[in-house]
Order: C-alpha cells, then sequence, then structure tokens
C-alpha cells in the first residue's frame, strides 16, 4: 500500500467522524418519527442527510482543488430518475455529488448498491436511515428487496433519483477480463473503457418506477478522469486525489423509452456501446475532453450559491465534529446517549437487519400490510 498522505488521511478521517457523529447526533434523535410517520421521517431524514453529502464535494473542490466539468443535458431540477453510470472507481458515486449539487437536489439522491457496505460504522448508518436500496447480487433476493423499497417510494410519493451502475463492479483488469469472456461467449464487441452492462436490475426499476408513476427521466452519465484515477479508498488515502472529473450527461425521457423488458435491455445495451466510443475519443483528446462544450440546461444553482454552500459544509462540519468530541470529553449524560445510540445501531441490524427495513415495517403497518410482503429483515 503507498504511504498515507496528510492530505489523504484529513479527508478521510472527516468524512468518518463526520459521518458517524451526524449518525448519533443528528439522525438518531429523530428516528422515533419512523415509528410515528415514515413519510415524514423520510421527508426529514433526506433534508439531514443531504446537508452531509455536501461535504465530500467541500473538501474535493475547495480544500484539494478538485476541477469538475459538466457537459451535455444537464438536470430539469427536481426531476425523478433513474441515473445510470459506467463505474470506473469505487468512488465514483461519491464524485457524482459534485455533479447533483449543482444540477439537481442531493436529498433526492439514493443509491443501489453492495449490502456490506451497511455493516460500516457511520457511513452504513446513514445510508440505511436515507434508505439507499442495497444488493446482495442474488437476483430473486434482491428482487423482492428492490421491489418493496421502490414500491414504498412511491407509494409516499417520494420524488427520487436512483443511482444505479448496470456494470455491477468497477473497471479494472480482472473486471475486463471477465467481461471480456462474456463478450467472446456471447459474440459480442470487448471494450476498454467499460464492461458490458448487466440489463436485469435496470430494466426492473424502470418498470417498477413507471408503473409507480414515480419516474420522469433517464439519466446517463458517462464519468470520465484525464488524470489521478483514485480507484479504491486507499489511493485517497495516498493523496491520489483526481484533478479534474468529468460528467456528460444525457437525458432520456421515461416517454422516449421502450416499453418491452427485451427492448429496454438492448437500448441501455446501445448506451454502453455509445459510452465505449464517447470515451475513446474522450482520452484521445489533448487534452482530454467531451465533444459537447457545456452543458446544455442550465444549472439550478449559480457558481457564487454552490461556493457559499461548500464554505458553509466546511464551517458546520468542522465545528459539528469538534463540538461532538468535546462534548463527549467533557458530559457523561452525553456519552451515555452516544454509548446507547452505537449499541442501537449494532443491534438493530443484527436483529432486524438494517433500520431502512424497519422503516418498510412502520409503514407497511400503518397501511395495513400493503407493501408486498416486506420482511423485517433480509432473509
Amino acid at each position: 500500500m503507498a504511504a498515507l498522505s496528510i492530505q489523504g488521511l484529513y479527508f478521510v478521517v472527516t468524512l468518518f467522524l463526520s459521518s458517524f457523529f451526524g449518525s448519533v447526533f443528528m439522525l438518531g434523535p429523530v428516528l422515533p418519527v419512523m415509528i410515528l410517520s415514515p413519510a415524514w421521517y423520510r421527508w426529514l431524514t433526506d433534508r439531514i442527510v443531504a446537508t452531509w453529502l455536501t461535504l465530500p464535494v467541500a473538501l474535493l473542490e475547495v480544500v484539494f482543488g478538485v476541477k469538475v466539468v459538466i457537459t451535455g443535458d444537464g438536470f430539469v431540477p427536481g426531476e425523478r430518475s433513474v441515473i445510470i453510470m459506467n463505474h470506473r472507481t469505487r468512488l465514483d458515486w461519491m464524485f457524482l455529488w459534485c455533479c447533483l449539487l449543482r444540477y439537481s437536489y442531493l436529498r433526492l439522491e439514493k443509491i443501489c448498491l453492495k449490502a456490506a457496505l451497511k455493516a460500516v460504522p457511520g457511513f452504513g448508518w446513514a445510508m440505511q436511515v436515507a434508505a439507499f436500496i442495497f444488493i446482495h447480487r442474488k437476483w430473486e433476493e434482491d428482487r423482492r428487496h428492490m421491489a418493496n423499497m421502490l414500491e414504498y417510494f412511491c407509494d409516499i410519493r417520494e420524488p427520487v433519483q436512483l443511482l444505479l451502475f448496470p456494470e455491477g463492479t468497477d473497471l479494472t483488469d480482472n473486471s475486463r477480463a471477465r467481461s471480456d469472456k462474456f463478450a467472446d461467449e456471447n459474440g459480442l464487441p470487448r471494450y476498454e473503457y467499460v464492461l458490458h452492462p448487466r440489463t436485469t436490475g435496470f430494466t426492473f426499476i424502470v418498470d417498477t418506477l413507471r408503473k409507480g408513476d414515480n419516474l420522469d427521466a433517464v439519466h446517463d452519465i458517462t464519468v470520465a478522469y484525464p488524470e489521478n484515477i483514485p480507484q479504491t479508498e486507499r489511493h485517497l488515502l495516498s493523496g491520489s486525489f483526481p484533478r479534474e472529473i468529468h460528467f456528460h450527461v444525457q437525458r432520456h425521457a421515461v416517454a422516449s423509452l421502450p416499453r418491452q423488458p427485451e427492448l429496454l435491455e438492448a437500448w441501455c445495451r446501445e448506451r454502453w456501446a455509445e459510452k465505449e466510443q464517447r470515451l475513446r475519443t474522450f482520452y484521445a483528446a489533448r487534452p482530454p475532453a467531451f465533444a459537447a462544450p457545456e452543458a446544455r440546461v442550465p444549472p439550478c444553482k449559480s457558481e457564487w450559491r454552490v461556493a457559499l454552500v461548500k464554505t458553509a459544509s466546511l464551517c458546520y462540519w468542522t465545528a459539528f465534529i469538534a463540538l461532538s468530541t468535546a462534548g463527549l470529553w467533557f458530559w457523561a449524560p452525553l456519552r451515555y446517549y452516544f454509548l446507547f445510540m452505537v449499541v442501537f445501531f449494532l443491534g438493530q441490524q443484527k436483529a432486524m437487519g438494517g433500520l431502512e427495513l424497519i422503516e418498510l415495517a412502520c409503514h407497511r403497518r400503518r397501511r395495513g400490510g400493503a407493501i408486498g410482503g416486506a420482511s423485517s429483515k433480509e432473509e
């Protein structure tokens, strides 16, 4: 492993402490609202979590000087969408927040991600509260859970922008080799810059949200890094931050999408063939750049407003970490509360499977079992 850097350590420790203390002191007190009204609980916690999502953006852009370039269609602010993106590194989901801060509302974002991440203290607890969709890569099990979560969002009329990586994993030598093998076995071309997508989950999500009248568009985003590609968290710890992050956005209105599952799968595969060619062109250019000069839809926030949000986020979360640490050091009752919440977060996951499942159970109970078969614990 590369040597640790002060910058990288500061970035990771700041994100960890803010998520850990934020889960305990900001999200913990509102958990009882889940029992009274899951819809109000969702409204409230989405906004609390969104305040934290601004912190990685602020650290990347203000502290480490990462430049963000956005081209293509942009977003219609506040619309309900499925976001599909190539998975160049394990950190693409976090870097995307730089784009969404400008063109959308971070409170709308949900992510479809590996179930193992929900066990990470701090980060995982906040993801559970945020009702991210955790999957085990076992389709029958994932299909039931996905259906329950999506139907819940539709039932409470919760607008979401769900980020999905159809490739299933990030681009590495091993994953590319598996993708090449799949291509050879199915008579498909080999890709260099993307992996062949898995389309089953994508078509199911689009179909479920469309039936629930909770989908306006699909945003197809291509992400690229001209240099310094941090493949994993270890690269961040070593101080290997990207100098630039480029996002090319293509918006497809839901009315333009095929309705038949097999045609929608083919549509998704076509987007990935386009991504491969787009990325070839990007990396061949000097300097690397997507063809479109700028996003055709203006951002919903001006750059001065974005700068204000980033500055406020840095100030707030720095003070929050300092005050949380001081409070635990000097005030015994706060330590007891802190210990209780840590035990609760760990215990509820072991007993019930996660806070998002408890939320589903609360909603099902209020609606008399309307959500289709959601269990209180993942099987």
